[in-house]
């Protein structure tokens, strides 16, 4: 059993023919950024996803709008901020959006915000043993958050809730050219970057979740 993890899309739906097995996955998991904007480009990434697979998880990121995320609820495959059971055993939670960037994208939400909608769930989220936490934004000063330049621009709302809730696994994206593998704790972070660069394959082993990037 494994699913299948990626995120920023940006439209580029011819990439998605490059992930193999998508049709054997027990589910497809996506971090966010499917668009910039457009969602009629969201509705075609769906479109062939399901043509492979019918168990399909996604979330918007910053670049997609208020409209894409519409059209995810509407196909009731929306996870932000949702706790999902994949399984009897295995769980997946999700958190969308970005943090605010230099660059005034559509869906951008400040800390103080992200902290308010990932506490909510909290305590019922520490019950889950197998937890797949799915975060456009990556937890700060980790190795999936470095700019070209190495200043960390993750967040720190998301660190702290990874601290204290410890997911086996947490998928994230946002930062393109931070692809890589990381840990906080006993939970490993993985950074795929962009569909142009990789994706993860999340594997159930052993009652473990184990993870793998897979690069393209």
């Amino acid at each position: 059993m494994f699913w299948i993890g990626f995120g920023d899309i940006h439209e580029n739906v011819e990439r998605l023919s490059l992930i193999k097995d998508l049709d054997k996955a027990s589910g497809v998991l996506i971090s966010g950024d499917l668009t910039n904007g457009n969602v009629k480009k969201a509705e075609e990434i769906i479109k062939f996803l399901k043509q492979k697979n019918q168990n399909i998880y996604a979330q918007i990121g910053n670049m997609d709008t208020k409209d894409v995320e519409l059209f995810l609820e509407k196909e009731g495959i929306n996870v932000n901020f949702k706790l999902i059971s994949l399984t009897e055993d295995v769980f997946l939670f999700g958190a969308g959006y970005s943090t605010p960037t230099p660059f005034n994208t559509p869906s951008e939400v400040s800390e103080d915000f992200l902290k308010q909608k990932l506490y909510e769930k909290i305590e019922e989220i520490k019950k889950v043993k197998n937890l797949i936490f799915m975060t456009h934004t990556p937890p700060y000063n980790t190795e999936t958050d470095k700019l070209l330049s190495g200043e960390h621009v993750g967040s720190l709302v998301i660190r702290n809730f990874i601290e204290e809730v410890q997911p086996q696994v947490v998928l994230t994206g946002h930062i393109h050219e931070s692809q890589g593998v990381d840990k906080i704790g006993r939970s490993i972070i993985i950074n795929p970057g962009t569909l142009k660069n990789g994706y993860v394959i999340i594997k159930w082993e052993n009652n473990n979740l184990v993870p793998e990037l897979i690069k393209l």
